[in-house]
């Protein structure tokens, strides 16, 4: 009996999970898995869990996907929605969804392993499934490789992914070189001196302080960044004070910056660090900042030759139309550190999830930043099929391509 793939991606889509917390996802993973024959390991890297099919000698190929959501309260109205909660790393209590798609990923590789233990007659090598926990976090992938995941199984020798994206559902975005951005998330915490808020005087206000440095690090990218250089500063989380009429010690800010490559992140990075201690020598702090770094990526750079040929496999199979140069994406992941650590090359690529009538009316009616959710989104939802499907078959076009 096939695996009903829409059952699995409606359940896995109504019950997402924090990153590192995925232990009902993994445990549903794991069935599928032993439903299908393949021996389980779970708890790799915390929450992870790895495969693999053994068929005969040739090249060992790993294909991966991420499985953790977001803390975003769904807003897309579908029958199967999520009305998850879950507890942050703070101890709040979050709503949880999967507004990244990470539970299509799983699905696609679910859909994937199958139809490739159903072909072993076609081809020989060897495929490790990898369903890798917190790439939100940007932790899963180095979690798991820290637990000995490329001692325990064979060597890659190549690093495949895919992630869904507002594309048209049968559009592949793929190209040579950096895919995705290195990216950084920084936590600066700003010192003041607290008080009563009749007597300001009195104070160092980290509030005022906090707003001067937000406001001045929109100027890193629109006034110190060559326009031609891709660069991005977001200030994505500001918490201060408790009560109106009490000026609070100090601040906090959680930045994300983004940079295609090393050399754009020592520049953006000396520029942030600079505005964030002159604001703060600037409003009298009588301490220096604390700057905090709380991960950090490398670029996502897929392999030139071994692109070029996934590119043609993919033209091959889905036509010359079904395949797009995306361009870089500012977004940020953490899959290269298989690629990485291991020396093999990666191909990571993107699949559309959109509606292809609905994409092409945002086109034509200029409207696509309006009327197109973006991952992360609270209305992120790819559309079920063809996106369930094409994710499949890519993979399995992927796999079938690097091995004998």
């Amino acid at each position: 009996m096939s695996v009903d793939l829409e059952s699995l991606y409606t359940d896995l889509h109504a019950h997402p999970e924090l990153s590192f917390q995925e232990t009902r996802t993994a445990g549903v993973i794991a069935r599928y898995l032993a439903d299908l024959g393949l021996e389980v390991e779970e708890g790799v890297g915390r929450t992870g869990v790895v495969t693999r099919i053994d068929n005969g000698p040739g090249p060992v190929v790993w294909l991966r996907a991420d499985m953790d959501g977001l803390p975003v309260e769904e807003q897309t109205g579908l029958a199967y929605a999520s009305t998850a909660r879950g507890t942050d790393p703070a101890g709040n209590a979050v709503p949880v969804m999967h507004a990244c798609g990470h539970d299509i990923h799983v699905t696609a590789l679910i859909g994937a392993l199958e139809r490739l233990v159903a072909t072993t007659d076609e081809w020989s090598g060897t495929v490790v499934a990898v369903f890798q926990p917190a790439e939100e976090y940007g932790a899963g992938s180095q979690a798991m490789i820290a637990d000995g995941v490329l001692e325990r199984y064979p060597k890659p020798d190549i690093v495949l992914g895919q992630h869904v994206t507002p594309l048209p559902a049968g559009v592949i975005g793929v190209r040579p070189g950096t895919q995705m951005a290195a990216s950084d998330g920084l936590t600066v915490v700003l010192h003041g001196r607290g008080g009563h808020g009749s007597r300001p005087h009195s104070t160092i206000d980290p509030v005022v302080m906090a707003a001067a440095t937000v406001m001045r690090l929109q100027t890193v990218v629109s006034r110190e960044v060559d326009p031609r250089d891709v660069a991005v500063v977001t200030v994505g989380s500001i918490h201060a004070g408790l009560k109106n009429n009490i000026i609070p010690a100090e601040a906090k800010l959680e930045l994300s910056l983004r940079y295609p490559d090393d050399a754009a992140r020592e520049r953006v990075m000396g520029k942030v660090e600079r505005i964030v201690r002159a604001e703060a020598a600037a409003s009298g702090a009588e301490k220096e900042p604390t700057i905090t770094t709380d991960h950090s990526l490398p670029p996502t750079i897929n392999d030139p030759d071994a692109t070029s040929r996934l590119t043609a496999a993919f033209r091959r199979a889905f036509g010359e139309a079904g395949v797009v140069d995306p361009g870089m994406f500012t977004g940020s992941e953490d899959v290269s550190w298989f690629a990485r650590d291991s020396g093999a090359p990666l191909v990571f690529w993107f699949w559309g999830g959109v509606d292809p009538q609905k994409f092409a009316d945002a086109v034509a009616g200029g409207t696509i930043e309006r009327d197109i959710p973006t991952n992360h989104s609270p209305f992120f939802a790819p559309v079920m099929q063809p996106t369930i499907d094409r994710g499949v078959e890519n993979l399995v076009v992927a796999a079938r391509e690097f091995l004998d």
